[in-house]
């Protein structure tokens, strides 16, 4: 395989969390708020703030369970998938207060997108068993809905909204792929199309920077993906230690610079993008 784009000097440790209170203990979401704050959840169910200079860690509110993906709506409400409640929960920007806001059937909630121009949310189901996961909508006002594409997946897991709106690129693990799912006029959800194969071995999180190029961080081996439409899949960093990166899940971006939850560590990691022009956040 041809060399990384970034050299792992380009990835630092931004907050470390092993000793803290609270702990950032294996962190699979993250989130960038609109404030600058890097958001982030743990196995123990916490929904961590760090502030933005990496200087602090607080906690905002919990679940007493394990949470996944995170999610931020315009207004700074914080959608959060739990495993171990097999729920989502909703934290309030106004009231503070973190509560469950929708369930009805899910049986692994892994990742949320909000769709505020539509008024849903979308959660990918990652059940791996009996490859029978997919993905369910919710309404973002009441949190009524259930399974919207019904497509058997393969370990559904990180999803993003295609730039323009009108699909969900979605994270196969088990696949080692990322398959699109348009979304229809009507609101339904159309045939599924793999997009992009061979991202080995493990693939986790997407996220679109402004350029267009998808971003695909691996669980396993500890590395990111650069995919783009006509020159395929790059190695844009990788850890052969698995320390710095170590099993990135989730993935956001803030300006130039790219944030990865560490499922294997206790910290998150900020990776500078601003060696290569144009791969920034949208």
């Amino acid at each position: 395989m041809a060399k990384p784009l970034l050299e792992m000097s380009a990835a630092r440790v931004f907050f470390d969390g092993i000793f803290t209170n609270p702990r950032v203990a294996h962190p699979e979401g993250v989130a960038v708020h609109r404030d600058g704050s890097i958001w982030c959840g743990t196995e123990t169910g916490d929904l961590l703030r760090l502030a933005a200079d990496g200087g602090s860690v607080e906690r905002m509110g919990g679940t007493d369970g394990f949470l996944l993906g995170i999610a931020f709506d315009r207004a700074g409400n914080c959608f959060a998938c739990d495993l171990r409640h097999a729920a989502i929960f909703r934290w309030d920007s106004v009231t503070g207060r973190m509560e469950r806001f929708a369930s009805s059937g899910i049986r692994v909630p892994n990742y949320p997108i909000v769709d505020e121009a539509r008024g849903w949310l979308f959660v990918s189901d990652s059940v791996g068993q009996d490859n029978r996961s997919g993905i369910f909508r919710y309404d973002l006002r009441t949190g009524e809905g259930g399974l919207w594409f019904q497509e058997p997946m393969s370990f559904a897991n990180g999803m993003a909204m295609a730039p323009d709106g009108n699909g969900l690129y979605v994270v196969e693990s088990n696949a080692s792929c990322v398959s699109f799912v348009p979304i229809l006029g009507d609101g339904s959800a159309g045939a599924s199309e793999v997009v992009v194969e061979g991202v080995r071995n493990v693939p986790d999180g997407v996220a679109f920077a402004r350029d267009g190029s998808l971003l695909i961080s691996c669980y396993e081996p500890s590395r990111i993906y650069r995919w783009r439409k006509q020159q395929g899949l790059e190695v844009l960093i990788e850890d052969p230690a698995a320390t710095t990166l170590a099993h990135p899940t989730n993935i956001a971006f803030k300006g130039d610079k790219l944030y990865t939850a560490n499922l294997g560590r206790w910290h998150i990691t900020e990776i500078d993008l601003a060696a290569i022009p144009g791969l920034s956040g949208a």
